[in-house]
């Protein structure tokens, strides 16, 4: 594994990552979480680079903790976001791409609305410049790769062998990039998974991703490892996804009783913003069987991985 490079890798999604790949970014995730929860947070791995977030969709856990990575780690970090740009006076996505490459950045962090965004970020040149490293920080319903690498690494932490073990992934699946982006870095490091919901939610074409559909939430749920719980997107409602949220909390909802069905060292996920008493109940959401707010510390360390083994020649001996 020690020969593994990603420098000057962008990370698109992890369908062009493999298993060992995969682990040496969970890896190095490890020495960054001492760092986040150490008194001094400030290194220099990163010295002298620059990093630009560029969004175009609100964001809390993902923006904020890919700045933090990249300070912690000492590189200069600014965010640009599409109401406090040039965007709104009809720039182009092209075009904000090339301006921020051109002032010498050397890694785009990107969330857009459109699928395929971050792939056509790695593509954008001029004869004069073309954009370095992209992260994509969330692509439309298509990837979400640190999010899904965050998941692995928490419930690594909670004591799981990924290989092997019972995943189940609850809810709007059609509309969730996380959920994509789960399937595929679960079931390269062996993991079975499941998911269940709605039918106009969890469409049973997503088999052909390898993962299992099942048809309703009790079989999901039998002897499950951990759980990731989807928000369900307030407006799926008002579109005629689910009746209501009353009743989508009723057949779907995560409460005690249903968690019971679950092995009982379950560990519970859920990507945030959180629905409590939704797609959640309040007694679920902060059981002791609830890995939720560790998901969050865990982002930072693993966007510093990224943001190191994609930036530098990735040397885990410098870290300790």
């Amino acid at each position: 594994m020690s020969t593994i490079s990603l420098k000057g890798r962008s990370v698109l999604g992890l369908a062009d990552f493999t298993a060992e790949e995969i682990e040496r970014i969970l890896e190095v995730a490890k020495h960054m979480k001492k760092i986040v929860l150490s008194e001094n947070k400030k290194r220099d791995f990163l010295k002298g680079k620059s990093i630009v977030t560029v969004f175009s969709e609100a964001s809390t856990r993902t923006r904020s903790s890919f700045e933090l990575a990249g300070k912690y780690l000492g590189a200069d970090v600014i965010n640009i976001t599409k109401s406090g740009s040039s965007m709104t006076k009809g720039e182009s996505m092209r075009d904000t791409l090339l301006t921020v490459s051109a002032m010498g950045v050397d890694a785009v962090i990107i969330r857009d609305s459109s699928e395929g965004a971050a792939l056509f970020a790695s593509k954008v040149m001029s004869p004069k410049v073309k954009v370095p490293v992209v992260l994509n920080a969330g692509d439309g319903a298509h990837a979400h790769p640190s999010q899904a690498l965050l998941e692995l690494f928490t419930l690594k932490e909670a004591g799981k062998n990924i290989k092997g073990m019972k995943y189940v992934i609850i809810g709007d699946v059609l509309h969730s990039r996380v959920a994509r982006s789960d399937i595929i870095g679960f079931t390269k490091l062996g993991a079975e998974v499941h998911l269940v919901g709605p039918r106009t939610l969890v469409p049973k074409e997503l088999e052909a991703m390898g993962c299992i559909v099942d048809d309703d939430l009790e079989t999901a749920l039998k002897d499950a490892d951990a759980i990731n719980v989807l928000r369900i997107q307030l407006e799926r409602a008002a579109a005629g996804f689910i009746p209501t949220t009353r009743e989508y909390a009723r057949l779907w909802g995560i409460n005690k009783k249903r968690l019971a069905l679950c092995k009982p060292d379950v560990a519970i996920i859920h990507p945030g913003p959180m629905n409590r008493g939704i797609e959640i109940g309040y007694d679920v959401a902060y059981d002791e069987a609830s890995w939720i707010q560790e998901e969050v510390r865990n982002g930072v360390a693993v966007r510093m991985a990224l943001e190191y083994l994609t930036l530098t020649e990735g040397n885990i001996d410098a870290l300790n």
